[in-house]
């Protein structure tokens, strides 16, 4: 079969990989981006980024975390979860997102029946969800290293300085939650929980000044939803805020028919955007990469609307089933380099657990 994946190991130091809650970064993986010889990923229980170098042709290991609090004002500092869901790379920064989203509690079977039914009436939202964030991504010249810092010089224009910043917000929403609050297509979804068909934030990507994030929902008969936006310096140092279209709006909305599948991530290469797509309420279901030819182009002027015939299905990814359901959610998407993709997955399988600390990730060709 064409578009099988090979495969690399990535590996975590025990000291710096479990969560609060006891939860290993490598079970719960929800974006990944690739700069030179590095990966940065998340884990969506965190307020942290983590850093692994390539050292072999199929591992990458060299394990270093970078707490967020440390480079941006998080509205409630480490008292919960960024459920960082995109990364992207421009203008000398690092990019990222939050899921923006609402979530409801789990029921626990422990518990007594009543207990349970009554989690599933708890909608709760955590202030760290709201951030959209730049933060300076700095190459060390010399070993081609990468690594984060708050404030400093750009390598490429010694007369600007680029600073750490976050979109203007509070702790219950922030410019672009206001800006969409009466949007026709998403004020209904605002007050649903992500894993609901509720607004969802799951991925970004970058080009030039243009920032595109994908919702996992809601799925509208069938199309998933792309928000384009530009933000620019706020008047308090450290913040950033949208900036008004030539129309005055501060987003584009850009729809795709991708048969019922909201996004997961989404990257650009060159004019094309490719897109991971699967379900987007909590269930086991088909998970797709796709690719939209020459997108950067389309999306210059108009919102856009694109068919299944404009869309390219690349291929499909294995997800878990049967005795693995809720498992091998596939979550992350990378350029791994010129002609491959990278994917990593929420909630592997023992499969993809080799050995403690190790998680195997799978790359496909751009091509079908």
């Amino acid at each position: 079969m064409k578009n099988q994946p090979t495969h690399v190991e990535l590996h975590f130091d025990p000291k710096k990989s479990f969560t609060t809650t006891g939860k290993h970064v490598r079970d719960g993986l929800s974006t990944v981006l690739r700069t030179g010889d590095y990966l940065w990923l998340s884990c969506d229980e965190q307020i942290s980024l983590e850093r692994l170098r390539k050292v072999g042709d199929n591992t990458f290991a060299e394990h270093t975390r970078f707490d967020l609090s440390q480079f941006l004002d998080l509205p409630d500092g480490k008292k919960s979860e960024i459920d960082i869901e995109g990364m992207g790379e421009s203008g000398g920064y690092l990019w990222l997102v939050g899921s923006h989203g609402l979530k409801r509690k789990k029921p626990r079977k422990e518990d007594s029946l009543q207990k349970q039914i009554k989690r599933l009436t708890k909608v709760t939202s955590d202030a760290n969800r709201y951030l959209l964030a730049r933060i300076p991504l700095v190459q060390d010249a010399a070993t081609g290293e990468y690594t984060l810092c708050k404030e400093c010089t750009n390598s490429e224009d010694a007369s600007k300085t680029l600073r750490a910043g976050q979109l203007m917000g509070s702790e219950k929403s922030n410019q672009l939650m206001d800006a969409i609050a009466k949007d026709p297509h998403l004020e209904d979804f605002l007050r649903i929980p992500g894993k609901d068909n509720g607004f969802d934030i799951e991925g970004l990507a970058m080009h030039e000044d243009r920032i595109f994030v994908g919702l996992r929902g809601p799925v509208l008969r069938g199309w998933a939803i792309i928000l384009e936006l530009q933000v620019e310096n706020g008047e308090e140092e450290g913040t950033l805020q949208l900036k008004a279209g030539a129309d005055g709006a501060l987003y584009k909305k850009h729809f795709l028919h991708m048969n019922g599948k909201g996004i997961r991530e989404l990257r650009i290469k060159g004019k094309d955007l490719y897109i991971l797509a699967g379900p987007t309420m909590d269930l086991d279901g088909i998970i797709a990469v796709y690719r939209w030819p020459n997108a950067m182009y389309q999306t210059l002027e108009e919102e856009q609307m694109v068919h299944r015939k404009d869309l390219e299905r690349l291929f499909d990814v294995p997800h878990g089933s049967g005795d693995t359901s809720g498992k091998d959610k596939a979550e992350g998407l990378a350029i791994y380099d010129e002609g491959h993709l990278l994917v990593v997955f929420d909630s592997p399988t023992d499969d993809r657990k080799p050995k403690d600390d190790v998680v195997v990730a799978d790359v496909y060709p751009m091509e079908k």
